[in-house]
C-alpha cells in the first residue's frame, strides 16, 4: 500500500528564506506521515538553513548546482521506496498533496507522477498565464508525451535506479528523464489533485538566455526534433542583382565584375544573375560573361545619394513586369571580388533555415569605435566601451559588409524595410572576402593578390 511506504522528499534550495518555512510546514502536515525530508542546499547565504533546522530534516550541501545531480545526491542520501522532488519555493496547497501525488506509483508501468502548480496573486502575468495553461484540472496519463516537472513530482526508487537524472544537462533534467522512460514504454501521470503554489512559474518570466539553453537541450531529444525550415533553399527562386555605375574596372586582364559574376554562377541556389548598370559598354561586357543586363538604368538611379536597394527594387519591378517573379534577392557588389567560394550559398542557407527577413555579411570589430556626433561636426564621441586591448573586449560589434552579400525577401524590399524585420549577420572571417576595391591603390594591391592566387 502506498500509504505505508517511506517517502523521501528531496527539496533543492538556494536562498529560499522567504519560502522554506511555509514549504516545510505544509510538508510535515501531510496526511501521509511516513516521510523523511532531505534538503539539498546550494550554498545559501541567507537564513534558508537556519529556518530549515527548525524542522526534522537532513541537510546536505553542494558546491555547484547541476539540477539532475542535486536530485541524485539527495536520493543517494535517502532511504525511501518512493522519491518526491519539491522545489524550496513551492508550497503544497492541501494536506493530502503527498497522498494524491504518490497514489499511482503502485501501478507498475507508471514511471513518475507530477502535480499541479498554481500561481499566487503576485506572480507575474506571464508566469500566471503559463501555469494556468500548462497545469490544468484534468488528470492525464501520458503515453507519448514526455513532459515531466520536478518542482512537484514523484517516482519509485527502483525506476530511478535504472533511470537516474542526467548529471550533465544544465536545465530541464526532468524532460530528459521523461524522454527516457516514455521511450522505454513507461507512462507518466499528471495528477492535478496534488497541487503546489509556485510563485515564479515554469518559464521564469520568459528569460531569453534560459529559454535558449532549454531549447538546445530539447532539440537534442528524439521527440523534439525541429524541422529547420518550412522550405529548402532549392525551393526558392533567387535573383542575384549586381549594381554597377559606369565602367567596370580591371584587375590584370579581368574585369572586376567578372569575379562577382563567377561567384554568383557557382551558387547552387541562385536562379538568375542580373547586372543593373547605367553603362552600355558594361552591359555588353557582362552579357559576354554570362550574366544578364536587360536594361540600362536611368540616370536618376545613378546619383550619389541613391540607396543601392532602390536600384535593386527597380530591377525587381522591371523583371516582375515581364512575369519573372522571385522569392528572394541577393545583392552583390563588384567592389568585393574575392569572396569565398561557398559564401553565398552558406548565407542563403542561413536565410532560409533561420527564418530571416534579411541576412547580410558582416565583420567583427573589436577596436574602439568613435563617431562624429553630427554630419557637420568635427567632434567625435565614443560609441562602444572604454578603450582597452581588443582581446579583453566582451562585446561583439559587427561592421556591415552589405556589398559582399546581402539576401532579403521581396516583402522587405518592396516595403523599403530591408533591415526592419528579423535580420541576421553572417560573419566574414576571411580577409580576402572583406577586401574592398575602389581606389587606384586598392586595384593595384588586388592585381598583385590575384597574380599570387593564380600562381
Amino acid at each position: 500500500m502506498a500509504s505505508k511506504k517511506l517517502v523521501s522528499i528531496i527539496i533543492r534550495t538556494k536562498n529560499e528564506e522567504k519560502w522554506i518555512s511555509s514549504c516545510l510546514k505544509s510538508v510535515f502536515q501531510q496526511t501521509h506521515q511516513n516521510i523523511e525530508v532531505i534538503i539539498v542546499d546550494n550554498q545559501s547565504t541567507d537564513r534558508t538553513i537556519k529556518k530549515s533546522k527548525e524542522f526534522p530534516v537532513k541537510i546536505i550541501t553542494i558546491d555547484e548546482f547541476i539540477p539532475g545531480k542535486a536530485i541524485n545526491d539527495g536520493i543517494r542520501a535517502s532511504r525511501g521506496d518512493y522519491i518526491v522532488c519539491l522545489s524550496g519555493h513551492c508550497v503544497p496547497v492541501e494536506n493530502f498533496w503527498l497522498e494524491n501525488l504518490i497514489q499511482d506509483l503502485e501501478i507498475s508501468n507508471v514511471a513518475g507522477v507530477y502535480g499541479r502548480q498554481e500561481p499566487l496573486s503576485f506572480t507575474s502575468n506571464l508566469d500566471k498565464r503559463d501555469l494556468l495553461t500548462v497545469f490544468g484540472l484534468d488528470k492525464k496519463v501520458q503515453v507519448k508525451d514526455s513532459f515531466f516537472h520536478n518542482a512537484n513530482s514523484a517516482f519509485r526508487r527502483d525506476v530511478w535506479s535504472k533511470y537516474p537524472f542526467s548529471e550533465k544537462v544544465t536545465n530541464i533534467e526532468d524532460r530528459v528523464w521523461g524522454e527516457q522512460v516514455v521511450k522505454d514504454g513507461f507512462n507518466i501521470v499528471y495528477e492535478p489533485s496534488a497541487s503546489v503554489y509556485h510563485w515564479h512559474g515554469i518559464n521564469h518570466d520568459l528569460d531569453e538566455s534560459r529559454a535558449k539553453n532549454i531549447v538546445q537541450i530539447l532539440e537534442g531529444l528524439d521527440t523534439f526534433k525541429v524541422k529547420e525550415s518550412h522550405q529548402t533553399p532549392e525551393e526558392l527562386r533567387v535573383l542575384a542583382v549586381i549594381p554597377i555605375m559606369g565602367d567596370s574596372k580591371k584587375i590584370n586582364d579581368n574585369y572586376l565584375v567578372d569575379y562577382t559574376i563567377s561567384s554568383a554562377k557557382k551558387s547552387k541556389y541562385i536562379s538568375d544573375i542580373v547586372v543593373a548598370t547605367d553603362n552600355e559598354k558594361t552591359a555588353s561586357i557582362v552579357k559576354k560573361l554570362g550574366a544578364e543586363a536587360p536594361f540600362i538604368r536611368p540616370e536618376s538611379l545613378s546619383e550619389e545619394y541613391i540607396d543601392v536597394f532602390d536600384v535593386v527594387s527597380y530591377t525587381v519591378d522591371l523583371l516582375e513586369k515581364s512575369n519573372r517573379n522571385y522569392d528572394a534577392v541577393v545583392l552583390l557588389e563588384e567592389i568585393y571580388p574575392f569572396r569565398e567560394e561557398d559564401l553565398i550559398d552558406k548565407m542563403i542557407m542561413k536565410f532560409v533555415n533561420g527564418g530571416y527577413d534579411t541576412v547580410l555579411a558582416g565583420a567583427r570589430e573589436k577596436r574602439t569605435i568613435w563617431m562624429s556626433s553630427s554630419k557637420d561636426n568635427n567632434d567625435i564621441e565614443l560609441k562602444d566601451n572604454i578603450p582597452m586591448p581588443s582581446k579583453f573586449k566582451e562585446h561583439k560589434s559587427m561592421v556591415s559588409l552589405v556589398g559582399v552579400c546581402c539576401i532579403t525577401n521581396l516583402l522587405s524590399l518592396n516595403e523599403k524595410s530591408v533591415f526592419a524585420g528579423k535580420t541576421g549577420i553572417f560573419e566574414i572571417t576571411n580577409p580576402l572576402s572583406k577586401m574592398l576595391i575602389k581606389s587606384k591603390e586598392e586595384l593595384e594591391i588586388a592585381s598583385m593578390i590575384d597574380k599570387n592566387r593564380e600562381v
